[in-house]
């Protein structure tokens, strides 16, 4: 028997391509970047409308760029996406037991969608959109 440790190879670039469940990982860590960018952009437009009517307007003017457009598309996917997939881990993440019996995945997640839309649904009524 050798004392020697097992050193196994892992390349640092890569890894994630070999099971698609690892590329389904990483894809989710990604798009939470789009997510912490549009964070950001929040804030910015809260601090150029406190700046004024003038620093407010070109905000605006810059959000209708084409790469704004483009940004704004990607962020929203990306949204979806992140969502999408932390509503799906919430049934493995915190199973909800009755009794002696556990809530199938399929409400708990469900419920998480149901939600969103009914909050979406809020969101654009009090927009003035529907």
């Amino acid at each position: 028997m050798s004392r020697r440790p097992l050193i196994r190879e892992l390349p640092p670039t890569r890894w994630f391509l070999r099971h698609p469940r690892y590329l389904r990982y990483m894809a989710r860590e990604v798009t939470s970047l789009f997510v912490g960018a549009y964070c950001v952009l929040l804030v910015i437009a809260m601090q150029r409308l406190s700046a004024g009517p003038v620093a407010w307007q070109e905000f605006l003017v810059a959000l209708r760029s084409p790469a704004s457009l483009v940004f704004h598309l990607a962020a929203m996917a990306a949204a979806f996406y992140h969502a999408g997939t932390w509503f799906n881990a919430t049934q493995k993440a915190m199973p909800l037991q009755i009794g002696e019996d556990f809530v199938p995945g399929a409400y708990i997640s469900g419920a998480h969608y149901l939600v969103w839309a009914v909050l979406s649904l809020v969101v654009l009524f009090v927009a003035g959109v529907i």
